[in-house]
């Protein structure tokens, strides 16, 4: 049984990388749906190759991505249209997070790359007053609730996978090249952690490992 096993999750491995997909995208739209329909100031936080903060500038008055990756920073900047209001700066998000406010701040897939109580106070403390922060995050598995949604994940991520990508063989898209790093967190912990700095985040499981926090400074 552990033979057959072995042999379907390196199938499986196989079939994902012949049809790959962004979880992180899966999202966007999601997170547009948090905010209104015209903001001020929008900062992305982890903006990799700049998906997100091009969508956002669909909305904004100027939007800033920050990363601490140089090269999928130099791809953000030169996938981005001249005359969006969208600039991209290599940055650590906590030895050099930008001094102003924002009306929206977002961050996909990176917080877990960050000290996690400390990163929640200063995007508490950068948001302007009635302004939205939307975090799309990663937690480690460890209740059965968590090992379910993953197991049911498993075979909807290849189904979408195959959809996606219309059935033909891809490479793997440029906003999947950023360089990651396992979570360490459990979502129990992030919750607990989450509501003490951000009371009445709306936080919430979801499908293919991830989680989504909203809160809104009052």
């Amino acid at each position: 049984m552990g033979i057959l096993t072995s042999r379907a999750l390196r199938a499986l491995e196989r079939f994902n990388s012949a049809y790959p997909w962004d979880h992180n995208a899966h999202y966007h739209r999601w997170i547009l749906r948090q905010l209104p329909r015209r903001f001020g100031r929008a900062l992305d936080v982890g903006s990799g190759s700049g998906d997100l903060a091009r969508l956002l500038a669909g909305r904004a008055a100027a939007v800033k991505g920050i990363d601490a990756d140089p090269v999928i920073t130099a791809r953000a900047r030169e996938l981005t249209p001249a005359g969006l209001p969208v600039t991209f700066t290599v940055a650590d998000a906590i030895a050099d997070f930008p001094d102003e406010t924002y009306d929206v701040i977002t961050c996909v897939a990176t917080v877990h790359h960050l000290p996690f109580t400390s990163s929640l106070t200063r995007f508490r403390r950068h948001l302007a007053p009635g302004g939205t922060l939307v975090i799309v995050g990663l937690a480690r598995p460890r209740t059965p609730v968590d090992h379910f949604l993953g197991a049911v994940a498993v075979p909807a991520n290849a189904a979408v996978g195959w959809l996606k990508n219309k059935g033909r063989r891809s490479p793997r898209p440029v906003s999947m090249t950023a360089p990651t790093r396992p979570e360490d967190m459990s979502y129990d912990d992030i919750v607990r952690e989450a509501r003490a700095v951000l009371p009445g985040a709306r936080m919430r499981r979801r499908l293919f490992w991830r989680y989504t926090l909203v809160w809104r400074q009052g």
